[in-house]
């Protein structure tokens, strides 16, 4: 914890142990070497986790019988939910939103407030991933409320508390507000956007798309007082094929999509798929696990904090690696041809995300080549509808995104800049046909 601007590295056993806990972290599923640097548009997934969704898809019968394996399914749902509002969210209470995706949950949120809390106007911001954004303004619309969109800033790749603020009054009905960028790695000042936010409208609803930050960082939806958050499994070490939200009690009981016969604040709709919840509570097992190496405690909650808590920490440190390298190699800030978009000196605000560009050849053309040289990359251009909106909001008409992982090591983040080195030479003798 000595060095908490730049980050601390997991020692090399530990981080044996943690790439050995995931798949084709080294390689892909074809046998081919491998580096995925795409964990923002999914993530490398958790052994155990695969393992636990497999084990319980393989049980036929119904968890809503009474018998043994019932009462088993029963139990899994039960802790998974609590894994998820407490040990994720940090939730004494509130309910759960399940769906396929998570932005369906983020639809299903927004929903229930904005057609149902009475205002006038709502506020969101110019990163928000689609889900949130074209959610928040189909149901101002919807409901004939105005949309207000807060501008990003192009320096940090975030926008400003006061560029959030300056748009709530007395009649906002609904702030929904990213927890960090899926394209900078900027992470936002929840809890002072909550706290000012707040002081113009006391009762004011503010949910959050998580889903880029849950993976990297805590979430405590308690002490940052949010009635919203969602999560996507996929992109946390998970399975595909769920998507979760946190919702508290005053948004758990607006009217919204349930069985006549359930209570007011159910928000569940059929039989809930056990497998899911066990992958999840397998997630949380590991991050206390990483947690377990540094404290003694009892106690999950605290485990998994301290855990994200060494996640971040060992991220900040491959970020700083990723952007200064060492005296032998050198870092995408100092790889001529090489530009490093919405940088910023202070790590500690940022998820372990790089946006780059490289000079003479294109973005996607780009993503091609690091993907021949054994680079798994994603481009994030303005001409596609889930990045134009955002990109040039942020004064850039597209990126390269790089997104490692913790299980990544040092070594891993050398070859890549390595590689990108070479890329760039290459394009410099003119022997990639750009």
């Amino acid at each position: 914890m000595s060095n908490i601007h730049t980050g601390v590295l997991f020692d090399s056993q530990l981080q044996n142990e943690i790439k050995d806990k995931f798949y084709q972290v080294d390689q892909d599923h074809l046998g081919r070497k491998r580096l995925f640097f795409e964990n923002s548009g999914g993530s490398l997934r958790l052994k155990s986790a695969v393992e636990a969704k497999e084990r319980f898809e393989k049980i036929p019968d119904c968890p809503d019988r009474n018998n043994e394996t019932s009462k088993l399914l029963q139990k899994v749902k039960e802790e998974g939910i609590r894994d998820i509002i407490q040990i994720i969210f940090g939730a004494k209470s509130g309910a759960l939103v399940t769906e396929l995706t998570a932005s369906q949950v983020m639809f299903q949120i927004t929903q229930a407030i904005v057609e149902n809390v009475p205002g006038t106007n709502v506020v969101t911001t110019s990163i928000e991933h689609p889900s949130a954004y074209d959610s928040a303004k189909y149901y101002a619309d919807k409901t004939g409320k105005e949309f207000r969109v807060a501008m990003a800033n192009p320096k940090t790749g975030g926008v400003d508390t006061e560029e959030i603020i300056k748009l709530i009054d007395e009649n906002t009905c609904l702030l929904s507000v990213i927890s960090a960028s899926n394209i900078s790695g900027n992470v936002l000042n929840i809890e002072e956007i909550v706290t000012e936010a707040r002081k113009i409208k006391p009762d004011l609803y503010i949910i959050s798309d998580a889903v880029q930050h849950v993976p990297h960082g805590v979430i405590d939806v308690d002490k940052l007082q949010l009635d919203g958050v969602n999560f996507a499994p996929y992109k946390g070490f998970g399975v595909r094929g769920c998507g979760y939200g946190y919702i508290s009690d005053r948004v758990a009981k607006l009217p919204h999509h349930k069985l006549l016969a359930k209570p007011e604040n159910e928000w569940e709709l059929g039989s809930f798929p056990a497998s899911n919840f066990a992958a999840i509570s397998a997630v949380v097992d590991y991050v206390c696990w990483i947690g377990e190496q540094f404290i003694d405690s009892d106690d999950r909650r605290t485990l998994y904090v301290e855990g994200m808590n060494r996640i971040h920490l060992h991220e900040r440190a491959l970020l700083h690696h990723l952007l200064e390298g060492t005296k032998d190699i050198p870092g995408l800030r100092y790889i001529n041809g090489v530009n490093v978009l919405l940088d910023s000196e202070n790590l500690q605000d940022r998820d372990l995300i790089s946006a780059i560009s490289i000079d003479g050849i294109g973005f996607t053309h780009a993503v091609e080549q690091y993907y021949k040289r054994g680079v798994t990359v994603f481009e994030r251009v303005n001409t596609s509808i889930y990045s134009k909106r955002i990109v040039e909001s942020l004064g850039l008409v597209g990126a390269i995104r790089v997104s490692p992982l913790h299980c990544h090591d040092t070594k891993d983040i050398d070859e890549f800049l390595k590689i990108t080195s070479q890329l760039v030479e290459e394009i410099t003798k003119h022997s990639v046909n750009v």
